[in-house]
């Protein structure tokens, strides 16, 4: 079986909350435990928050388009824009050690998504795919 949602919303923060909303929704469909929800809901909208703030570069006028995707196996996020080319070279997190606001998004990317990848056949803009497998105990949900 195979479930999807999409949403596009423009790209203003305060659309975000809607993002996270279906993220967490399709979460609990998936049969993600509490504490993966969050962390699968808090890296989808750090990605987003990404985009507007380097591909957009704070334009509230355009939109992004977030399709999540439910197989038996994997929980499938895609995240697409139309701004500025992601620079993979220079996205790195910050060290962990460095105390401050700011720069943890590909920590809770990677913490949540076990394959975090920009696909590089689009021409203008981004795509970023994040999957996340199953867990071996995860065996609940719809698609068990």
């Amino acid at each position: 079986m195979k479930d999807r949602a999409i949403i596009t919303v423009p790209s203003h923060p305060k659309y975000l909350s809607l993002v996270r909303d279906v993220t967490a929704r399709m979460g609990d469909l998936f049969g993600m435990t509490e504490s993966e929800t969050e962390d699968v809901k808090l890296a989808v909208d750090e990605a987003c928050s990404n985009v507007i703030k380097h591909a957009y570069r704070g334009d509230i006028g355009k939109k992004i388009v977030v399709k999540i995707r439910l197989a038996k196996k994997r929980f499938e996020v895609t995240i697409e824009d139309n701004g500025l080319k992601a620079d993979e070279e220079s996205i790195k997190g910050r060290n962990l050690e460095d105390v401050r606001p700011g720069g943890l998004g590909t920590h809770l990317i990677k913490k949540a998504f076990q394959v975090y990848a920009f696909d590089l056949r689009k021409k203008k803009g981004n795509r970023l795919k994040l999957i996340k497998y199953r867990s071996e105990n995860g065996d609940k949900g719809i698609n068990s």
